[in-house]
């Protein structure tokens, strides 16, 4: 009988962090839910966005355990370019890069357009090198899909809140010179919580 526990308890040991490091991608927020919705509440309103798992499911996920662990909260918009693109999620109130879960398969082929109010994994040239940062097309961005090079991944559409998203790309931006960085607003917009909204 003892000999029995043993191995249970063994067992359980072993088992219990295969199951828990399973569910870092972020598979286990509304599994059954192909279209989770999510509340981005900013210091300029909030926005709500549809997340396309059906499509973007490495992407959905892993937007969705930065969600789960309140870590897109205190984050700025650090690049904000009319007709282009709104970009955020990486950098807190003094541009610090923060903590990274590992990079992303990169889906840009998944058949979604970088078209006008949809929300897309940002990157840099390696072209699986998205993270944690995310930007919203504030224009239809053909030039940002998917041709001969990759192309970037579009996971979601937005909802609700598209009138926060024009406001924002009216904002005042400048060079700023301490970071090296341009299109910085100048006054910074924060996104204040993030929230997976009850399933439809």
């Amino acid at each position: 009988m003892t000999f029995r526990l043993l191995c249970f308890t063994l067992l359980l040991t072993l088992t219990l962090p295969l199951q828990a490091s399973g569910k870092k991608d972020g598979s286990h927020i509304q599994p059954d839910n192909l279209y989770p919705r999510v509340k981005i509440e900013t210091t300029m309103g909030n926005i709500v966005v549809e997340l396309d798992r059906a499509r973007a499911p490495i992407t959905t996920n892993n937007f969705l355990r930065y969600v789960d662990k309140r870590s897109y909260e205190g984050t700025q918009f650090h690049r904000v370019i009319p007709d282009f693109v709104i970009q955020g999620g990486g950098v807190d109130k003094d541009f610090r890069e923060l903590s990274k879960f590992p990079n992303i398969f990169n889906e840009s082929g998944n058949g979604m357009k970088n078209s006008l109010y949809t929300i897309a994994m940002a990157r840099q040239n390696d072209p699986h090198s998205g993270n944690r940062q995310f930007y919203f097309n504030m224009a239809d961005n053909p030039s940002l899909d998917p041709g001969r090079n990759w192309g970037y991944a579009v996971f979601g559409m937005v909802m609700e809140g598209t009138e926060v998203l024009d406001a924002m790309a009216l904002v005042d931006t400048h060079y700023h010179a301490r970071i090296g960085w341009a299109d910085v607003p100048k006054e910074p917009i924060f996104i204040n919580k993030v929230t997976v909204l009850p399933p439809q």
